[in-house]
């Protein structure tokens, strides 16, 4: 899945030896979150986390699990401060997007988190729940990606999608 922008941004599946750069990039990560941590090399070793970098080295990754009612979720997008409003995250998605093997794909932010929400409106994810009781006063805002996928297509998580 190695597909390089003209800028040279090249996303690829993360793989065991690249959870250091990527705690490095993620804000609670590298601010010592031990959890955190240990969820970043678990995602790249289990080969969950996909990799937008460039010469300089990671930029940002997302994370993409099929824990939500069976479907594709995006749990997680980070992009390094030093990258952001260059497009990472926008190419994340539709690389996560890309990968996703299920008819339908989530994602979920905080109310607080208003880049991440215009984001998300920005490349046409719909807002399609909110659920209280996560984060004390800050509640959680449920998307859904615009694409639709026939039935049947793809039923195996990771099968037939052409990546290794």
């Amino acid at each position: 899945m190695d597909a390089e922008s003209p800028g040279g941004l090249v996303i690829r599946r993360a793989n065991a030896s690249d959870w250091t750069g990527l705690a490095g990039i993620d804000s609670l990560a590298a601010s010592g979150d031990h959890a955190r941590r240990a969820s970043v090399r678990r995602w790249c070793e289990q080969g969950l986390a996909l990799l937008a970098g460039d010469g300089s080295g990671p930029l940002g990754y997302s994370v993409l699990e099929y824990t939500f009612f069976e479907q594709g979720f995006v749990t997680l997008l980070m992009v390094a401060p030093t990258a952001r409003r260059r497009g990472v995250g926008a190419r994340l998605l539709g690389a996560t997007e890309a990968a996703c093997t299920t008819p339908k794909l989530f994602t979920s932010t905080n109310v607080s988190n208003h880049p991440m929400q215009r984001l998300l409106r920005r490349v046409g994810w719909s807002p399609v729940g909110l659920l209280h009781g996560l984060d004390e006063g800050d509640p959680e805002l449920f998307y859904l990606c615009p694409r639709v996928r026939p039935r049947g297509v793809a039923e195996g998580h990771g099968e037939g999608n052409g990546e290794g």
